[in-house]
């Protein structure tokens, strides 16, 4: 492992970091996939990480265990990944509970009971969206990108993502008006 990375710090030699991505790709991608629990993502994760290494190939040596240092460097990354996804997942949340007017503007307790179960309805809702609607939907609301830059992203017209989006809120709507919200009985009042 030293001698490949030896290959690639002084030599720039491709065939090197080719036998060492193929070296440790199954296990690390495995090992954030235990973490993010997304196909996808987790190779994501990984081949950033060998990008990083191939773009910092000069400080390898400061390295002293490549090994180690790569199954660090993918655990930070899951973790990273994890912990922008919960804070978008809040941020989306919080959003769509001023939308539905539930955010709690006192401590009442039934309106906290009431913002809790509408909040798990509404994810509920979303995560039930067909897979491309979902994208486009959580594209939209929740990364905020613009409608124009889905479309490039996506390589999709505009009305086509105009689309998606109706049929998204629409099937929200139609799913949170199914939702029964808990009500408090009459003693408790």
């Amino acid at each position: 492992m030293q001698e490949l990375a030896r290959r690639i710090q002084f030599n720039s030699d491709e065939s090197a970091f080719n036998q060492l991505y193929k070296l440790n790709v199954v296990r690390l991608y495995q090992f954030s996939y235990s973490f993010v629990k997304e196909k996808e993502v987790a190779e994501e994760i990984v081949n950033d990480v060998f990008l990083k290494v191939w773009m910092d190939r000069n400080k390898l040596d400061t390295i002293r265990n490549l090994t180690v240092y790569l199954y660090v460097a993918v655990k930070n990354a899951s973790l990273n990944h994890l912990n922008r996804v919960a804070s978008k997942r809040t941020s989306f949340m919080n959003t769509y509970a001023q939308s539905f007017k539930l955010l709690i503007s006192g401590p009442n307790p039934e309106q906290l009971l009431i913002g809790k179960e509408m909040k798990v309805s509404i994810e509920q809702a979303i995560n039930q969206l067909p897979p491309r609607c979902r994208l486009i939907f959580k594209m939209l609301k929740e990364d905020g990108l613009s409608a124009n830059e889905v479309a490039q992203i996506l390589d999709i017209s505009n009305k086509t993502v105009f689309a998606q989006l109706s049929i998204a809120i629409r099937k929200i709507e139609e799913m949170l008006s199914k939702v029964e919200i808990f009500e408090l009985p009459d003693s408790f009042k």
